[in-house]
Formats: structure tokens, sequence, C-alpha cells
């Protein structure tokens, strides 16, 4: 990116774990960045070393940014380092699952772990149903004093994270999930979602791997609420050209409406050809439509219920000159 004709920082994300979230830094001071470069930086964690994942090109957010700065790139030395911490965090992995089985803290399952790159802080991800803290004190003990590191982090994440982390094939039959693949933060999904695009809410239909909502009931769903603007609800009375009849189906990507007609059966119409009856004008048509003996015998009854009204009343006020 180049930055020199109009002076604002270079801006970019760095992603320090497979599911992490990017953080931002100025890599001002370094040329020629490029995404899949790994750069070395200081985080309120220590020194870490992270993937560059993102180039803000923004002209308004890169004027209002103020982070640190980036270290510098990576060397093929740093690199060989980062590797031999991994080993070493896995071996830590492996035995603060140990210590939990001896401990017999249950209901918990450790994702992952990872020390800083200047070897001060582990830390551990893991997930858990319980809605309660978890206290990890027995083992961060035991924990600090095998690997003499400053600080033990356990850090709480849910089971999207934990279904990006592993990766593997999604439930759509994509060989790699999209959480994995190109997802960088996730967004809230809602039942809703799937209702307004009329997508089966059988739960295998609608979950992914997580056992949560699939992401990918949001990648459409802002297109379906435009597309059902000035459609019909279910079974709304309309006019079409082959007579009134109920709205039984809506398709909102074709701007198409299926009606029950009572002589044709269910038939498909443009929203153009259709005419939402309103239900003053559905009640005159009623009126309208009802047989001439229908509304003599309408008439009829009235004038039954009038004139026994009136022999009541009638008979009322003789009882009471009587008395």
């Amino acid at each position: 990116m180049d930055t020199s004709s109009d002076n604002l920082p270079v801006v970019v994300g760095i992603q320090f774990s497979p599911i992490g979230k990017s953080y931002y830094f100025d890599a001002s001071a370094i040329e020629n960045v490029k995404l899949g470069d790994f750069i070395i930086v200081e985080t309120s964690r220590g020194w870490q070393l992270g993937k560059l994942v993102q180039i803000v090109e923004d002209r308004e957010a890169r004027k209002k940014m103020r982070y640190k700065p980036v270290d510098r790139l990576a060397t093929k030395e740093d690199l060989k380092k980062k590797n031999i911490l991994d080993i070493k965090a896995s071996g830590a992995l492996k035995l603060s699952r140990e210590k939990m089985i001896a401990k017999k803290i249950k209901g918990v399952k450790l994702i992952s772990a990872e020390f800083s790159f200047d070897k001060k802080v582990l830390s551990i991800l893991y997930s858990t149903e319980n809605e309660n803290k978890i206290n990890f004190n027995s083992i961060i003990k035991e924990i600090k004093e095998k690997y003499q590191v400053n600080k033990i982090d356990f850090h709480k994440v849910g089971p999207r994270d934990v279904a990006k982390y592993y990766g593997g094939m999604g439930a759509c039959g994509l060989e790699t999930r999209c959480c994995t693949r190109f997802l960088n933060k996730f967004e809230s999904i809602s039942i809703r979602m799937a209702k307004t695009q009329g997508i089966s809410l059988t739960p295998s239909d609608i979950t992914g791997m997580c056992n949560r909502l699939r992401c990918c009931l949001s990648y459409e769903y802002c297109h379906y609420v435009e597309a059902l603007k000035g459609l019909p609800k279910r079974n709304k009375r309309v006019n079409t050209p082959m007579g009134a009849g109920k709205v039984k189906d809506v398709a909102p990507l074709r701007k198409a409406v299926f009606v029950a007609l009572d002589e044709y059966g269910i038939k498909e119409f443009d929203i153009e050809e259709i005419e939402v009856i309103q239900s003053n004008q559905e009640s005159k048509n009623v009126h309208r439509n009802q047989k001439p003996q229908q509304r003599t015998n309408r008439r009829e009854n009235r004038n039954i219920s009038n004139t026994n009204r009136r022999r009541r009343k009638n008979n009322s006020n003789k009882d009471s000159r009587k008395e």
C-alpha cells in the first residue's frame, strides 16, 4: 500500500491465534508489508509473533486510528523459535489435562495452549457448558513451577470458536468450514433468519457442526428482507386475474406469490398481477356476492326479531299498569 502521497499511517490487522480476532497496529515503519507476513509486536501480554491478515484501506479509519507500532518482520530464526514454543505449548496442554483429571475438574475441555514470544505468559483456551466460573487455581501453581512463566491465563471460548479451531468438513458438505476458511468474527444468528428465508426449521438443516445455528443463515438474510417488501403475507386475501383467493406462499427473490383459488387450486402470480383485498372491501364483496334469497332471509329475521322485541315491551307495560 502506497501512503507516501497522503502521509496516512499503514494500519494492519494481526492475528495471533487461529481462533482469535485481529488486533490493529501501525506498520508505517515497515516497507512493503503484505498479507501473510509474520510480524513481531509488543502487546499487553508481552512480545508476540503474529500473522498479518488485513491491511486497512479506509482513509477515514486510518486518520482516526492510533495504535502501537510494529517492531519488525519476523526472521527465519523467529519462526524456528515459534515452532519450538508451539511444541512446548503442546506439552503444557497435555500436562494441564492430566492435572485437571487428577483434581477432578469436570465439564471442561481444554482446546489449545500458547506461549508468548518472550516466554513470560502461557495462554490456555477452554470450552465448557457450565455457566459458573471455573476455578483453575489448583493447577496453575503446578504448571507455573514446571514451565517457569510469570502468568497463566485461562480464556473461555464458545462452541463456534472450537469448531473454527479444529476445522473439518462443514455440515453443508463443504470440505472446509466457513468459520475456519474466512470468517474473522461471529455475527449474531437468530431463528428468525431461517423463517424469513423459508428454510426448514428441522435442527439438522439449520445447525452446524458446533450445534449452533449455521453462520450461513446470515449470508442472504438482508436480501430476503429487502425482497419481502411489498409482498403480501401468507393467508392474505388477494384479487388475481383468475379471481379472488388466499396467499399460501411467497417467492421473494422472484417477486411472486402462490394463491389458492377455489376453482383452479394453487396458482403462481407475479406481484404486479395481484391486489391485496382490504378488510372493508372484502366485507362489501361478501355482501355483494350473497344470493337474493339470503339477503331476503336476513331481512325477514331482523323483522321477526324487532316484532318480538316490541311485543315483550308492550307486555311489560301492561303488567306495570295492572300493578
